[in-house]
């Protein structure tokens, strides 16, 4: 009886000092808080009904009626947008992602190990682009996905991130029948601001895999009246500054060489590449 009289004096101890034990939150519970909640906010926008409030030229009300449509889904994405972190460490990426101040996000991050960090829902938009444009589309938040590649931008990716980010790309490109063409750099899309995912990114390699287009190993000659700033227009390119323009596309296609000059390579390789578009 003394024995059981100890246990049960025991147990009632342990209880007490776990009821007074601060609890230990996972990481990132906070963010993860603030995320339940604007996603909460969200569904409660689109669930409301209302027909429109609308007035004449005489301030008399028009008659309107809410009628719900069968006929509807979510907008999906339908660019890739590739970015690398320019920070030094997956951690510090989180870490900035998941604070206000910043006002930047992403969809995904892959870190050097090959952990994938999904960050927000497929079918919001993220602000990963900022002031961007390619081709006739100047709001790329709106119609993309943005993946950060832990990188500060002076190293070469490892080939484990590198088979995360392919096996990512993959289901992305079959969950919402992403073209070819528009598996993109952040350079490409604001070439006057962003140099990433920048020259060392394997571009060559994804486009093997059915991930943005590359260049071909013959390359046929261009004509003489072969106009490159219209070439890179038609590709995507906003040409407003040409310089950068020319740049963002060396970055990408030619990466060996960042002057903001077309030598008779790149005439070359943009000619074999533009028509690819």
């Amino acid at each position: 009886m003394h024995q059981v009289y100890k246990l049960l004096l025991l147990m009632m101890s342990v209880a007490v000092i776990s009821a007074c034990s601060p609890k230990i939150q996972p990481p990132y519970a906070a963010a993860n808080k603030v995320y339940h909640t604007q996603t909460d906010s969200l569904v409660e926008v689109i669930s409301r009904e209302q027909p429109a409030m609308l007035v004449d030229s005489a301030g008399g009300a028009i008659p309107s009626e809410w009628v719900g449509t069968v006929n509807f889904n979510l907008r999906k994405p339908n660019y890739v947008i590739i970015h690398y972190t320019a920070q030094d460490s997956v951690k510090q990426t989180l870490n900035t992602f998941t604070l206000v101040k910043p006002q930047v996000s992403a969809h995904y991050v892959v870190s050097k190990d090959g952990k994938v960090y999904h960050m927000l829902n497929d079918y919001l938009r993220a602000w990963h682009a900022g002031i961007s444009k390619w081709g006739s589309i100047s709001d790329m938040n709106s119609c993309s996905i943005g993946i950060e590649i832990d990188n500060n931008g002076h190293e070469p990716f490892n080939d484990v991130q590198v088979k995360s980010l392919l096996a990512l790309l993959a289901q992305l490109k079959k969950a919402y029948n992403i073209p070819q063409a528009n598996f993109i750099g952040h350079q490409d899309i604001a070439p006057s601001r962003k140099p990433d995912p920048g020259p060392l990114f394997p571009w060559k390699l994804l486009a093997q895999k059915g991930f943005g287009f590359w260049r071909e190993e013959l390359l046929e000659l261009p004509p003489d009246n072969f106009d490159y700033a219209t070439a890179l227009r038609l590709m995507g390119y906003d040409t407003s500054n040409l310089p950068a323009a020319i740049v963002a596309f060396k970055r990408h296609f030619v990466q060996t060489d960042e002057t903001p000059v077309m030598t008779g390579l790149d005439l070359n390789i943009l000619y074999n590449v533009y028509r690819k578009y």
